[in-house]
C-alpha cells in the first residue's frame, strides 16, 4: 500500500485519538493495540517516513496513559471521585445542560399552573400537606413541618427515598428517555407549584432560606440523575459509528457512574434536611452560608472542575513527545 493511501485511510482515526480522550480503560487499550499494528506496518514499509515518527510518538503517549491508569488502580476509590466521575461529567456536559434547562422549564410551568389554578397545588402536593402548612403559617411557623419527625428516622427515610427517585430517573433512560423526562417533569412541576404556594402565602423568603438548605444539593442531584438517564437514552438513540448494542452498553456504564456518584450528595442532603433544616430559628447568615456553600460545591464539582480536568487531559495528549 502506498503511504498516501495508508494516510488517507487512517489519519482521521489517529487525529481522533489525539483530540478525543478514551472514554474508559477498555477503549484506551483497544486504541493502543490498533496503533501498535499501524506502527508495525509503517516501520516495515516506510521506516524513515514522518508518518512512522508520528505514530511512534502517538503510541508512546498512549503507552504512558495506560501505565498511569495501572499505577492509579491501587487508589481506585479516590481516583473515582478525583478523576473518573468528573471526566464522565465533562464528556456529557451538553446533555446535562439541556437536562437542567428542561427541568427549569418544568419548574416554571409548575409555578405558572399554580398561579392560574388554585386547585393545582393541592393536586400536586396533596390536601394533607397543604392544610398542615397553612395551619403552620397561621401559627407563625411556616416551616414547622420539618420538625414533625424524629431526626434519625427522618434521615433514613428521606435519604433512601431520594436515592430511589434518582436511580429510577436514571433507569428510565432505557425507555429512550421518555420515563426520565416524565420523572423530571413531575419533580419540576412539584418544585414550581411548591414555591409558588409559599409566594402566594407571603412567606417565600422564609421558605427559600429554609427549604434550600437541603434543597440545593437534593434538587441538583435529582437533575444530574435525570441527566444520567438521558446519557443512556442518547446511547440508544444516537449510536454514531458503533453498533446500537455497543453504544447502549457504553452509555449505560457512563450514566451509572454518574448516578451512583450522587449517593453521597443525597446522604448529605438528607442529613441537612433531617438535622439542620428543622432549626428554622437559625440566623439568616447561617442559612445563606449553607445554601451558598452547597451551590458553590455543585457548580465547582459538576461544572468548572470537570471542564478544567478535560482541558488538562487534552493538553497532555496533544503535548509534544520529549
Amino acid at each position: 500500500m502506498r503511504e498516501a493511501l495508508f494516510l488517507r485511510q487512517n489519519q482521521a482515526r489517529w487525529q481522533q485519538y489525539e483530540t478525543r480522550p478514551a472514554a474508559n480503560p477498555d477503549e484506551l487499550a483497544a486504541r493502543f493495540v490498533a496503533l501498535t499494528d499501524d506502527l508495525a506496518y509503517a516501520q516495515t514499509f516506510y521506516p524513515e517516513s514522518p508518518t512512522t515518527a508520528y505514530l511512534n510518538g502517538l503510541t508512546g503517549k498512549l503507552h504512558q496513559a495506560i501505565y498511569k491508569n495501572k499505577s492509579e488502580a491501587r487508589g481506585r476509590f479516590g481516583n473515582f471521585w478525583v478523576r473518573e466521575l468528573p471526566l464522565v461529567v465533562s464528556r456529557h456536559q451538553n446533555v446535562l445542560a439541556w437536562t437542567l434547562l428542561f427541568f427549569v422549564l418544568c419548574t416554571a410551568l409548575g409555578a405558572l399552573s399554580a398561579a392560574y389554578d388554585d386547585t393545582f397545588v393541592r393536586s400536586i402536593l396533596g390536601d394533607s400537606y397543604v392544610n398542615q402548612t397553612l395551619e403552620n403559617i397561621h401559627r407563625g411557623d411556616p416551616m414547622a413541618i420539618y420538625k414533625s419527625d424524629e431526626e434519625t428516622s427522618m434521615f433514613l427515610f428521606i435519604t433512601f427515598n431520594n436515592i430511589k427517585v434518582a436511580l429510577t430517573a436514571f433507569a428510565m433512560g432505557i425507555t429512550a428517555g421518555l420515563g426520565t423526562g416524565v420523572a423530571l417533569f413531575y419533580n419540576g412541576l412539584m418544585l414550581g407549584s411548591f414555591q409558588y404556594f409559599f409566594y402566594k402565602q407571603h412567606v417565600l423568603a422564609a421558605s427559600v432560606l429554609t427549604i434550600w438548605i437541603h434543597g440545593t444539593l437534593e434538587i441538583s442531584a435529582i437533575v444530574l440523575a435525570g441527566g444520567a438517564g438521558f446519557v443512556m437514552a442518547k446511547g440508544i438513540l444516537f449510536p454514531g459509528t458503533h453498533s446500537r448494542t455497543e453504544s447502549f452498553r457504553h452509555a449505560a456504564r457512563e450514566g451509572s457512574k454518574l448516578a451512583l456518584g450522587l449517593v453521597p450528595i443525597f446522604m448529605l442532603a438528607g442529613f441537612l434536611e433531617s438535622f439542620v433544616t428543622r432549626h428554622t430559628e437559625m440566623p439568616v447568615a447561617a442559612s445563606v452560608a449553607i445554601i451558598g456553600g452547597s451551590a458553590a460545591f455543585i457548580l465547582w464539582y459538576f461544572g468548572w472542575y470537570p471542564w478544567r480536568l478535560r482541558q488538562q487531559q487534552k493538553a497532555a495528549l496533544t503535548a509534544p513527545q520529549t
